[in-house]
């Protein structure tokens, strides 16, 4: 037995408990006191348990899902380990496609948001991929750079056209990356965040081989161009539903993928399953952080990931740095 597959037989199974653990938590923890008894007693316990808490663990699920396994698509596209959405920019231009509907469509149904912030994140995709076409040092820490900085002025568009148009408050509102507002009704659209999960697992092999870059893809028989476009409209839908649904949730899709590289090692399809379950066990943690640190009120998830991620983000700068 090696010391990995040892580790594996250890970690795993404790990652799978610690998730059921706090999906149970997030069902029961919150201002409004829920008990286990309590559901088969008290109606109103019961009618607030499914019209509240249920939608808004079932959200966090698939915004885990949806943000780790974008992380690791494009990680794999753009052969960086410190890209994911929020700091190639993609989720910026999902915000900016959110915005124009807004601006265009004041009462436009969720779906048609959901297209137009899907359609805003692929352009931008497209448009952060080209520029690294262009970019002759592809440093671990150039690609990054460069679509952070894409991301910032893209961001920067985004608030220029909100306060012309006087929704900054409502910009500010959807783009919290928070999950207190989610009730039955509107965390539908992250299914879609499933369907790119199953999507990915089952070309797992080829997007493992586009990986290794366009040349070594080609001569092994992959049409390096059609899973790389398949795999930015994944990253694409992930992004725009995620945006719509709950906001900007930063570096889950980097912290997440990264630490299970080092336990599992490169195989998508052998780790993808666990960047899933992973990516949601740390999006409830933050969130149930978010929940009780100050309650009654609530500090979003957002807020609670962006801190661990930066941490995080450092700490595998340096190990990069300590390897070199």
């Amino acid at each position: 037995m090696t010391v990995r597959t040892a580790r594996e037989r250890r970690l795993l199974p404790a990652l799978a408990g610690v998730t059921v653990l706090l999906v149970v938590a997030s069902l029961l923890v919150g201002g409004y006191g829920i008990s286990l008894s309590g559901l088969f007693t008290d109606p109103a316990q019961l009618e607030m348990f499914l019209i509240s808490r249920v939608p808004r663990t079932l959200a966090l699920i698939f915004a885990g899902v949806a943000m780790s396994v974008s992380g690791v698509v494009m990680q794999l596209i753009t052969q960086n380990r410190f890209v994911e959405p929020t700091t190639a920019g993609t989720s910026q231009w999902a915000g900016l496609g959110m915005l124009l509907i807004l601006i265009t469509w004041p009462d436009a149904p969720v779906m048609v948001r959901m297209v137009f912030a899907t359609a805003a994140a692929f352009v931008g995709t497209l448009v952060f991929l080209a520029i690294l076409r262009r970019v002759r040092t592809r440093g671990p820490l150039i690609v990054p750079l460069v679509g952070i900085m894409l991301g910032a002025i893209i961001g920067g568009v985004t608030q220029f056209l909100a306060a012309r148009a006087d929704l900054l408050q409502s910009m500010a509102a959807w783009s919290s990356g928070g999950f207190s507002g989610i009730v039955q009704g509107f965390h539908e659209p992250l299914w879609a965040a499933a369907l790119v999960a199953i999507v990915v697992w089952i070309m797992a092999d080829r997007f493992t081989i586009a990986g290794l870059g366009e040349g070594i893809a080609t001569n092994l028989g992959i049409d390096y161009r059609v899973i790389t476009l398949l795999g930015i409209s994944g990253v694409a839908l992930c992004s725009g539903v995620t945006s719509v649904v709950v906001g900007f949730i930063p570096f889950l899709g980097l912290v997440v993928p990264n630490v299970m590289r080092l336990l599992l090692g490169d195989d998508l399809r052998r780790s993808l399953p666990w960047i899933a379950i992973a990516g949601v066990a740390l999006l409830l943690a933050c969130d149930l952080i978010g929940r009780t640190i100050v309650a009654p009120m609530e500090i979003p998830a957002s807020v609670i990931m962006g801190a661990v991620g930066a941490v995080a983000f450092v700490a595998f700068l340096l190990r990069g740095r300590q390897r070199a």
